[in-house]
């Protein structure tokens, strides 16, 4: 069984996303999801819980919120965890 950790810590404070996220989640992978305050644990088996596909639900989540220009997702290389980070944006000096 494959255990993914997504680390949301970044979006809990956005109207109950985290818990949307986590259903999204269920919903497309028919993975065992549990929830921390800030951690997302996917439990499962086959190709619905790789790193790569979760990758791509989590962008397609963020789009589906008009998300995607606010957040990214970063995967780490030798762990099974992936991030959702605040994207960091120019800021124009006057």
């Amino acid at each position: 069984m494959v255990e993914m950790k997504i680390n949301a810590n970044e979006i809990k404070n956005k109207n109950g996303m985290v818990q949307k996220y986590a259903d999204f989640i269920k919903e497309k992978t028919n993975a065992d999801i549990s929830t921390n305050s800030n951690t997302i644990i996917v439990k499962g088996e086959g190709p619905a819980v790789a790193k790569k596909y979760l990758r791509i639900l989590t962008k397609k989540f963020l789009h589906k919120y008009e998300l995607i220009d606010t957040y990214r997702v970063i995967a780490d290389k030798n762990e099974n965890t992936l991030q959702i980070k605040e994207r960091k944006l120019n800021e124009e000096e006057d």
